[in-house]
């Protein structure tokens, strides 16, 4: 259902929702609130019956586009959302989550120029930020964790012909982002700016089993077998560690130093065992 004229806007803020009112409530507040006015907003329900509908039409005035039929699962309802999109980014802030301050998106709004900006998340209870703290990202990244797409802002272009898998009832986003960003090489930007706070108890939290098997399923699809056991081997290493292993292997006048007094303090240590040698003590 059409409810506003849409004009091209900067942004597409995208909520899904199936019978969760009150998230839903709390995430149209997050957006509509936002002192960042390029933007449009499009509501995608899943044919709710708790009253969801309701609340979308108490917002109606704020609403560029939304509807409410059944939908096939949460990359369904997804992609519809892309389809109707007419901003250059898209962000999705499904039910339940919501942007963490009023003025989010016009912090974000000055790096609208990269393919993909990602920002940090707050989830559920927990005290800490999450999200990826490097300026860069790679596919051992990807293969240890994932980036929010609460937290992320899309181009809309690298959507096309290039929806979401929806075949995959969890991580199809999480595949998206590494066909764009590895294998494609778009632009990544990461932020130090907390966007979102996200409600963990969604099925990509609720049902890990799930989400191990499909992970494993989209891997397998991009990488070679052997390219993939070297990732599963690499992605449990101490990440420090492994980071400093370049380094080392560039260094080979410190690695022979080290060889060479860690060889003298063992020949110190055996001379020293023959001059004073320990004699066995038996007990009386």
């Amino acid at each position: 259902m059409l409810t506003r004229s849409i004009n091209m806007k900067k942004l597409s803020v995208i909520t899904i929702n199936f019978n969760n009112r009150e998230g839903l409530r709390k995430t149209i507040n997050s957006v509509v609130n936002q002192s960042f006015s390029d933007f449009e907003y499009i509501i995608i329900d899943g044919g709710s019956t708790d009253g969801s509908v309701d609340v979308i039409k108490e917002y109606a005035d704020k609403i560029d586009y939304w509807i409410s039929e059944p939908d096939t699962g949460i990359y369904n309802a997804m992609n519809k959302g892309i389809l109707k999109a007419t901003g250059e980014y898209c962000n999705f802030m499904n039910s339940g989550d919501c942007f963490c301050h009023d003025s989010v998106l016009e912090t974000i709004s000055s790096y609208f120029h990269e393919d993909i900006i990602n920002g940090k998340h707050w989830a559920g209870n927990q005290n800490h930020l999450l999200g990826h703290f490097s300026s860069s990202i790679t596919m051992l990244d990807f293969v240890r964790s994932s980036i929010s797409h609460q937290a992320s802002f899309i181009r809309r272009a690298l959507f096309e012909n290039n929806l979401y898998d929806e075949s995959l009832k969890i991580v199809s986003d999480w595949k998206f982002f590494i066909d764009v960003i590895i294998f494609k090489n778009c632009s990544f930007k990461n932020l130090d700016i907390v966007v979102a706070h996200f409600d963990d108890s969604g099925i990509s939290n609720t049902n890990l089993d799930m989400n191990t098997l499909e992970r494993e399923k989209v891997l397998r699809q991009f990488l070679p077998e052997r390219i993939y056991i070297d990732y599963l081997r690499l992605s449990k290493a101490d990440s420090p560690l492994l980071e400093l292993t370049p380094y080392l292997n560039r260094t080979y006048g410190f690695q022979n130093f080290v060889y060479k007094l860690v060889s003298c303090l063992i020949r110190i240590y055996s001379f020293m065992r023959r001059l004073f040698p320990i004699e066995n003590q038996t007990s009386p």
